[in-house]
């Protein structure tokens, strides 16, 4: 692997740490030991359903820059080639 196409995936993998880390904070944060009544219960399952879709948005964004990150490395192979 060239030194581009490290680089290139190191900044993914930086780029879905920054973005997940907030999150991971965030629920810590929300999952403290506490009595949990009924109010804190549904604000633990609205926050898990934040949680997840944004998950599933930041799987789609990394998937989407392993892709740019594939086509690079190709296209970096192909000009080293020809």
């Amino acid at each position: 692997m060239d030194r581009e196409s490290v680089l290139a995936l190191m900044a993914v993998v930086a780029g879905a740490v920054i973005i997940l880390f907030p999150f991971v904070r965030a629920l810590a944060e929300r999952i403290r030991p506490r009595a949990l009544d009924s109010t804190v219960r549904d604000e633990l399952q609205a926050l898990r359903e934040d949680l997840l879709a944004e998950l599933q948005h930041t799987r789609q964004e990394v998937s989407e820059l392993s892709e740019r990150v594939d086509f690079t490395e190709r296209l970096l192979a192909k000009k080293s080639h020809g």
